[in-house]
């Protein structure tokens, strides 16, 4: 192939990384993540060869097709490029990225754009499920202005409502893999939850820290991301994940009590680096875990009334709003968030 590929880097949520047409990738698996390796410049830290930008938050990959299901639009495979290994992934989905592959399948002419807003069926293929976008294309073009405006990102810009249903088990088979609310790893009660993303939810002040500390000083302490990490290698085998050791999910959730009004406070490792904010499906299966009675988020959250209810996910730089809708029975039956995309670069990328 050509050292070439037409792509768009776009925005997503709090993500940013390139949007590839699956037809104009290599067609083997090996090839196209060596290709995606060397245009993100992995693996090196800074990776100075490439695109990416250093932070697994800004290395990321959507690779969309027109699909041939019924009553979805689009297909969606979501691929986390390593930052400092030669390690490209699809063991897990990306809600922010998400965001953006609604106006990318547009202007790529994959679904035609309606006055106004333009719904939009994704089949989430890292996980088997089905999420439902909206983009704003008021005179049948997507526009990216807008007075929306989400933690994480200055400025403000379209909206794009994302909602989820059926993702409960998406990675790990069962909301809860291990079959219980709460299980003790080295003497850390933690729950397992799989609600869109596979992740260990514990209390902040059981491995010793707040729970309010900012980015830089979690990252800097060796010894709580030593002793997360022990946790995250024994639970992924009771996670259906099998070995976990070079995968990038479950990710490690340390919740602690609001602090601003919100549900709960939460300090998100991705699952080696602590995140600036907190992934969308991420913050969908914390907010769910508030919900299970003696869970340590729920020991911790505060959770408002009704079977349609706003959990606020307060994270480093700001919160993220969850609304979940849940059944007679108590159980999780959708959720939805609002995120911004915007359009960063059209053009040829090169290996």
């Amino acid at each position: 192939m050509s050292d070439a590929v037409r792509c768009m880097w776009m925005r997503g949520g709090t993500s940013k990384g390139g949007f590839f047409l699956r037809e104009e990738l290599p067609p083997s698996v090996a090839e196209r993540d060596a290709f995606l390796l060397r245009i993100m410049g992995s693996p090196d830290a800074r990776q100075i060869d490439g695109m990416g930008g250093a932070d697994p938050l800004t290395s990321k990959v959507a690779v969309v097709s027109r699909s041939a299901r019924a009553n979805v639009d689009v297909d969606y495979l979501f691929l986390q490029v390593f930052v400092d290994q030669a390690i490209v992934t699809d063991a897990q989905n990306c809600g922010n990225m998400l965001a953006g592959v609604g106006p990318f399948a547009i202007e790529r002419g994959l679904v035609a754009a309606q006055d106004g807003e333009t719904r939009l069926t994704i089949f989430m293929e890292n996980t088997g499920q089905v999420a439902v976008a909206t983009v704003a294309t008021p005179g049948g073009q997507v526009t990216y202005a807008g007075p929306a405006r989400i933690d994480g990102v200055p400025g403000t810009a379209a909206a794009v409502p994302l909602e989820f249903r059926d993702t409960a088990g998406s990675s790990c088979g069962a909301l809860l893999p291990s079959g219980n609310a709460v299980d003790v790893i080295d003497g850390v009660p933690v729950t397992l939850i799989d609600n869109g993303m596979p992740c260990v939810v514990m209390k902040a002040e059981d491995v010793g820290i707040t729970g309010y500390e900012d980015r830089d000083t979690l990252d800097a302490d060796a010894a709580l991301k030593a002793r997360i990490e022990a946790i995250r290698l024994q639970v992924g085998a009771r996670m259906n994940l099998g070995d976990v050791r070079e995968k990038s999910v479950p990710k490690m959730m340390l919740v602690a009590p609001p602090r601003n009004g919100g549900t709960v406070t939460v300090r998100s490792f991705i699952p080696h680096r602590a995140h600036a904010t907190i992934g969308v499906l991420g913050a969908v299966s914390v907010a769910t875990a508030c919900l299970i009675p003696g869970s340590p988020a729920a020991e911790v959250a505060e959770v408002p009334a009704g079977a349609r209810k706003t959990l606020s996910v307060e994270h480093p730089t700001g919160e993220m709003s969850v609304v979940i809708e849940t059944d007679a029975a108590g159980e999780v039956v959708s959720a939805a968030l609002l995120r911004t995309a915007r359009k960063l670069m059209d053009g040829m990328v090169f290996a």
